[in-house]
């Protein structure tokens, strides 16, 4: 029996092979982007971490980490502005995380998919786009202003906590969401209650993404330097953070402070200062990074 392909058969061939040449193609061509993009990435940030290293490894010494803030080049340190921006992270992660997970337990396990539930998980995530600079600005007119908190510690805290609080929340809503509702139905077949469900069942399969939000939230308010700046300014502080309640600079506004002066010396020390910097934020990762894996483990086992 002989077969006849008709014209209309060929070219849809002919144009399925060109379109599998074009699949192809598009396939390489993001590939090849994606590795340009992570290549031009890679080199520009050790670009900068060599030309940091190379302008302050001289200044790294202990009179960096013990000295207060001076004129003398040669006797300036950061002690103030290190201890001010460990208190203030640290006050900060400890009042965002437990309030940004309870936040996020309760939309996703109690507040139902309702109108109100949908408003506020969208005002979440719209908050986290809001410039850092106004979290400064409504902590400074309301707590230190109207409650009379002044310029203090746990002013610049919980203006950090509440920039970090949308993305702690956002975060836990959807690792509560990843939670099989098998292991919920399962709680209630033996006869377990709400809260002891969010509290047995719930809670522990997303501390550990709770945990890496933490990471992400740790290392922008370390960095943060525009509410903080707006809340404490640009003050010349020579003596240790004894409370909550004393005035306070952190480790941005002192690099900062040296970078905006014309000598070369202090250009060195501000180099110096960021790689204290790196290294506090980089322990602190490491060790939200351990924990997050510790209880990891916990739960698989």
């Amino acid at each position: 029996m002989s077969m006849s392909i008709s014209k209309e058969e060929v070219i849809g061939v002919e144009k399925s092979k060109i379109k599998g040449k074009g699949v192809v193609i598009s396939e390489y061509g993001l590939q090849f982007y994606v590795l340009i993009s992570i290549c031009i990435g890679v080199m520009v940030l050790t670009v900068l971490l060599v030309n940091i290293t190379l302008n302050g490894i001289d200044r790294l010494n202990a009179n960096l980490f013990f000295n207060y803030a001076s004129s003398n080049v040669n006797e300036a340190g950061m002690r103030a502005a290190i201890l001010g921006s460990l208190y203030t992270v640290v006050f900060a992660i400890a009042i965002a995380l437990p309030l940004g997970i309870a936040t996020g337990l309760y939309l996703n396990e109690y507040g139902g998919n309702n109108i109100v539930t949908r408003l506020i998980y969208s005002t979440l995530t719209n908050l986290a786009g809001i410039p850092s600079v106004i979290f400064g600005l409504v902590a400074l007119s309301f707590l230190s202003y109207n409650l009379g908190l002044g310029r203090s510690i746990i002013v610049g805290s919980i203006a950090l906590a509440f920039l970090v609080l949308p993305l702690i929340t956002v975060t836990t809503i959807e690792s509560a969401r990843m939670v099989p509702a098998t292991h919920r139905l399962a709680a209630y077949a033996l006869g377990a209650r709400k809260y002891q469900v969010v509290f047995k069942v719930v809670l522990p399969q997303i501390i550990p993404t709770a945990l890496t939000s933490s990471i992400l939230a740790l290392s922008r308010a370390m960095g943060e330097a525009a509410p903080i700046l707006v809340i404490s300014g640009l003050i010349f502080v020579r003596r240790d953070p004894l409370s909550l309640f004393d005035e306070f600079t952190v480790m941005p506004l002192q690099i900062y402070n040296w970078v905006s002066r014309p000598q070369q010396a202090f250009i060195e020390l501000s180099a110096a200062g960021i790689i204290v910097l790196l290294i506090i934020l980089l322990t602190l990762n490491v060790l939200a990074i351990y924990l997050r894996n510790r209880l990891q483990r916990r739960i698989v086992e």
